[in-house]
């Protein structure tokens, strides 16, 4: 067994499933915003309906996304000593400031946002929901900023320590805004925004369609699914531009992912752009695939015949990714986004018409969508890791001087042995795989239950108990549909 496939393996396996939640908590963050200020604003009970339900939603996925970050810090000591001695100035400086900003912004306001209903005064309730959504966005920076400096190092320099009578180089900052500002920084911050956003409007979507197919919340659903399909149709679209900005720049910055990302085994003129295919290492091309010629020159370099860098210029200096996982990771991601794309087109043109709870086809493609919505988003993770191999930290230019970065088979702690990861491996599998089980059923309970009816204290009466009643046990509409319908 290799200590370094292990170690690796471990820590896909932990971050994948941890990033199930981050994203979803960011996106439903911004919608529940959105339904307290538009509450405050209108007081319209409807709003207060949804904001509550999907606070509740959004309490769970906060509480699964807590949990599950805690063994994947742990594994950075564990697993990659040397990795954490390399790094250890530019992250203590990024996650210093992830606890300082975000942290303690977001968890000091999330027990106001969740138990503050009817505690609090309305504004100070959105005051909450916005600095918690504001916290969740903050600690997405600082995860990006050290993340991106691993694919695109700068600001920093390389400085020689002896452990133990061994020497061993420590990245030091000189340049804390550069280091901040690395090349990638920018792009894949947008491009990690965005995909939130997406992810949480298609889980609104796909609860809310869900409801409106079976007839219940009507009034609830109907208005959650539209503000949901808005986010979605912007973000979709606004994607599209943000994927085109992020591969210009792993173009510029990282050309061995760009070449695995689109099979180019050579360099070539005119390179080829392709839809789908199957990449042969023997052969050295993409086999069974559909190109667009010149299609891949034009979007790097905005000239159809311009040549494109491939293995043969860029092993030696950067070595070779798997190229058939990050090629089809990557174009399953792109097709993931193109499919949002026109799931939202179509159900906006029908919004439009006036026909779209009319067409039951197309809510029931929204049901499962947002599992497209966890995809996507979890192959983006693998294209941008996998495709930095053989780099745990990737090469880079420092004041014209190359510097080879890290590679991740000399990352690993010198200390564990293979037998001890396997063993976490097992461990930690059996935890994660019941906490799944556990949020599913949970994300069940929560969904079959629904949202439920509103009173203000002073306007509770013996109606109100019975209008919460019927709406308990299914026999009439609920007080939200009742009171939208007149």
């Amino acid at each position: 067994m290799d200590v370094v496939l292990l170690a690796r393996l471990q820590f896909a396996l932990t971050i994948m499933f941890h990033y199930l939640f981050p994203p979803l908590t960011i996106g439903m963050s911004v919608v529940i915003v959105y339904l307290i200020g538009m509450h405050l604003r209108t007081k319209e009970a409807i709003y207060d309906v949804a904001a509550r339900f999907w606070t509740r939603l959004f309490a769970l996925n906060f509480a699964m996304g807590v949990v599950s970050g805690i063994v994947m810090e742990f594994q950075f000591g564990t697993n990659w000593a040397v990795y954490s001695r390399y790094v250890g100035d530019v992250f203590g400086s990024a996650l210093a400031a992830e606890g300082i900003f975000a942290f303690f912004l977001e968890s000091g306001f999330l027990a106001v946002l969740v138990f503050g209903w009817d505690r609090v005064s309305p504004r100070m309730h959105f005051v909450a929901a916005f600095l918690v959504a504001l916290g969740g966005i903050f600690s997405s920076i600082w995860i990006t900023v050290a993340n991106s400096w691993q694919q695109t190092p700068a600001g920093f320099t390389l400085r020689p320590h002896e452990v133990n009578g061994q020497i061993f180089h420590r990245a030091e900052i000189t340049d804390f805004v550069a280091m901040v500002f690395n090349p990638s920084t920018l792009d894949r911050l947008v491009h990690v925004w965005i995909g939130a956003f997406i992810l949480g409007a298609l889980f609104v979507t796909s609860i809310s369609a869900w409801y409106l197919l079976h007839g219940r919340h009507v009034a609830f659903a109907r208005r959650s699914f539209v503000g949901g399909l808005l986010f979605g149709t912007i973000f979709s679209l606004a994607q599209l531009l943000s994927g085109h900005s992020n591969a210009s720049m792993v173009a510029e910055h990282q050309p061995a992912k760009l070449a695995a990302m689109e099979g180019l085994y050579r360099s070539e003129k005119g390179a080829a752009l392709y839809l789908f295919g199957w990449p042969d290492e023997e052969a050295g091309r993409v086999a069974w695939g559909l190109p667009i010629p010149g299609a891949l020159s034009l979007l790097v370099h905005g000239d159809v015949d311009a040549e494109v860098k491939g293995f043969d210029q860029l092993e030696e200096r950067y070595g070779r990714p798997p190229v058939w996982l990050t090629f089809q990771a990557y174009h399953l991601m792109v097709g993931c986004g193109l499919f949002f794309i026109v799931l939202t087109l179509v159900a906006s043109f029908f919004h439009w018409r006036g026909t779209l709870f009319e067409q039951r086809w197309l809510l029931w493609i929204f049901v499962p969508a947002v599992i497209l919505g966890f995809l996507a988003n979890e192959l983006g993770w693998v294209v941008a890791e996998v495709g930095r191999q053989p780099w745990i930290v990737y090469p880079s230019v420092q004041d014209d001087v190359f510097v080879p970065g890290l590679r991740t088979a000399d990352a690993v702690s010198e200390s564990v042995v293979a037998g001890q990861v396997l063993a976490s491996i097992l461990g930690f599998g059996a935890i994660y795989a019941l906490l799944f089980v556990l949020w599913i059923y949970l994300l069940n309970h929560k969904i079959q239950q629904g949202p439920e009816p509103v009173h203000p204290p002073s306007a509770t009466t013996l109606a109100s108990y019975l209008e919460t009643a019927s709406h308990r046990t299914g026999h009439e509409e609920s007080f939200t549909e009742s009171k939208a319908g007149g």
